[in-house]
């Protein structure tokens, strides 16, 4: 009686071990001979419905906030602070008045100098008059000459006397020059005591802003010291850098969409503006500016921020889950689940674009997919087979779907 007993727990086990080996080849090795298995009855899945609408393919690179343009107010002369117009964070308008310097030395040179020119002109018309003194008299030594009155010798002395009054008279008047340019070059030193915001291709109105302060009044700055950074941020450039991967698939004046921690839930509107031509050996990355208009400066340089850019977009397209596909005899397939929905339709399908978790699809037969698709179990489906979608359920006080 034991001995019977033995033998069957003996046969039991042998039967599960059989049974267990059977189900571990069919988990491990699923497409060996799909078709066994739908022979074998209903295969339990899973579905989700297609839709039909727009898909885009984007990708999101985070990146750093920049100035359109900057530059340093500086002075072209140094001295003695006298008084700061404006200060950080305030408006200036291109030619505006932002600072003066002490120009009390400035002001004695150009004194000097308008001295030296009064100097210089009257020499010149002493010069003149000698010059004039000169002409007569040799004007009257030649015409004495003439009758024989005069040596030769006194015509010559009188030619000489002539020669080097109009010559001194040519230099007090180059003397005029050089004074003058002194007494201009004096006054516009003079006037580089009164500092200005000014850069190029300004138009009228156009205003930037005080990014930085260096100093104080009553401070003694040099020349080229700077004073003040200024900076336009209407627009905003967003500077990201991305790999080989990303590099070839974008391009001037694609649109890409903003975000940023500082404002949740609010997107920003730009395009990329430009490329760089080559790659940083060190990261094996490229530069990427996208401009974003700032008309309400609410975005600032140095803030953090994701950029995303649409890099494909379908208007209208059927869209299935990724985990929908399966390869089959080097076809991408999918299982459409038909109007019963107890049996599947073995669909082999073009995949265009993905968007997370999602991807649109075409059928090469060229109809319709719609309806449900299998995204759970199909490596056990065949074209025809029985399926049977298990409830699934969910903890108590939850929704059953």
């Amino acid at each position: 009686m034991s001995s019977g007993k033995t033998w069957a727990g003996i046969a039991a086990v042998v039967a599960a071990l059989i049974a267990g080996g059977v189900a571990l080849r069919v988990w491990v090795f699923p497409s060996a001979d799909p078709s066994s298995a739908a022979q074998s009855g209903p295969v339990p899945v899973e579905v989700a419905a297609t839709k039909r609408g727009p898909i885009e393919r984007r990708r999101e690179f985070t990146g750093t906030l920049e100035a359109a343009a900057e530059f340093t107010v500086a002075p072209k002369v140094g001295g003695q602070i006298e008084h700061i117009a404006v200060d950080l964070g305030d408006t200036v308008t291109h030619g505006q008045l932002v600072a003066t310097l002490d120009d009390s030395e400035l002001n004695q040179a150009v004194a000097q100098a308008q001295a030296n020119l009064t100097v210089a002109q009257a020499r010149v018309r002493a010069a003149d008059k000698v010059v004039e003194v000169t002409r007569r008299s040799f004007q009257r030594i030649e015409g004495l000459r003439g009758r024989d009155i005069n040596s030769e010798q006194d015509m010559d002395l009188a030619r000489s006397d002539k020669a080097k009054a109009e010559a001194e008279l040519e230099v007090a008047r180059a003397e005029v020059t050089r004074a003058r340019a002194a007494l201009e070059a004096a006054k516009i030193r003079r006037d580089y005591t009164e500092i200005r915001a000014s850069w190029s291709a300004a138009e009228p109105g156009d205003t930037r802003l005080v990014a930085a302060r260096y100093t104080d009044e009553g401070a003694m700055l040099g020349a080229n010291e700077p004073l003040l950074r200024i900076v336009d941020l209407d627009p905003v450039i967003v500077v990201v850098h991305v790999t080989e991967a990303d590099y070839a698939e974008l391009a001037i004046n694609m649109p890409i969409t903003l975000r940023t921690d500082a404002y949740p839930g609010v997107e920003f509107e730009g395009a990329i503006a430009r490329i760089a031509p080559v790659f940083r050996s060190e990261s094996r990355q490229a530069r990427i500016e996208m401009r974003v208009p700032n008309t309400d400066g609410r975005l600032k340089p140095g803030m953090f921020v994701r950029a995303r850019a649409v890099l494909e977009r379908l208007d209208e397209a059927t869209i299935v889950p990724a985990a929908a596909l399966v390869e089959r005899g080097g076809e991408q397939i999918v299982f459409e689940v038909d109007a019963s929905g107890e049996t599947v339709r073995m669909r082999a399908v073009e995949v265009g674009v993905r968007e997370g978790e999602h991807v649109a699809v075409e059928a090469k037969d060229g109809a319709a997919i719609s309806g449900q698709v299998v995204t759970l179990g199909q490596q056990q489906l065949v074209d025809g087979a029985a399926i049977v979608i298990p409830e699934r359920r969910v903890p108590a006080g939850g929704a059953s779907s």
